[in-house]
């Protein structure tokens, strides 16, 4: 266990920021890799790298209005969990935020597709590793 922690410690860490949103109904957007890309085919959550110096929630906007065609604030993302995964030789830690405002119709614009489910429905969805342990807390949160 010590050897796994210790090796797990000199990864480099690898931020991402992702997208809960969640509609009236309470269902909530997930898109699916398009092929080519790393996981292929993975339902996720959307939502990005932050670029240099971008704070995480100004990042999480930015890969929303280049993602899905939205627009939405800062002020309307509520963080709501993490998850920290090693993923090669860098270690993700990926920070989701539940929105519940925005502007526009999500579109897949660089998903192969995207499907509204409520939060149960997730655990049923092939999903990277770091997406998975979050389903749990975000159904006990919508």
């Amino acid at each position: 266990m010590l050897t796994d922690q210790r090796a797990a410690s000199s990864a480099m860490p690898f931020l991402v920021v992702a997208a809960a949103m969640v509609d009236a109904d309470g269902r909530v957007l997930v898109q699916r890799r398009p092929p080519g890309k790393p996981m292929a085919g993975l339902w996720e959550f959307p939502g990005g790298k932050p670029e240099a110096g971008e704070m995480p929630e100004a990042a999480l906007v930015r890969e929303l209005r280049e993602e899905l065609g939205i627009e939405t604030e800062a002020s309307c993302l509520a963080p709501a969990t993490f998850a920290s995964e090693p993923l090669g030789e860098k270690h993700l830690l990926l920070l989701l935020y539940v929105l519940r405002k925005w502007r526009g119709v999500p579109r897949a614009l660089h998903a192969s597709e995207l499907q509204w489910l409520p939060a149960p429905a997730l655990f049923s969805l092939d999903m990277p590793p770091a997406d998975r342990p979050l389903i749990g807390m975000l159904d006990a949160l919508i």
